[in-house]
């Protein structure tokens, strides 16, 4: 899975520990989602999705072969 979770909080001017306010989780979770090393639960990702206000697909992307 790819993220666009770095960008995102660059482009709004968010650090990880407010995204990590904003998003109801530790700013380590957000560390690890950035570095690619977790996949969020559903839950989390929708709260980063609101927060960007993008869909989820364009934030997380996987590839093909993670899909099948």
């Amino acid at each position: 899975m790819r993220t666009r979770l770095k960008e995102l909080r660059a482009r709004d001017g968010l650090n990880q520990t407010e995204l990590a306010k904003r998003a109801k989780v530790s700013r380590q979770t957000i560390s690890l989602i950035e570095r690619e090393e977790f996949v969020p639960s559903l839950l989390i990702a929708v709260r980063i999705a609101r927060i960007f206000d993008e869909q989820i697909e364009n934030i997380f992307v996987f590839t093909e072969e993670e899909v099948e």
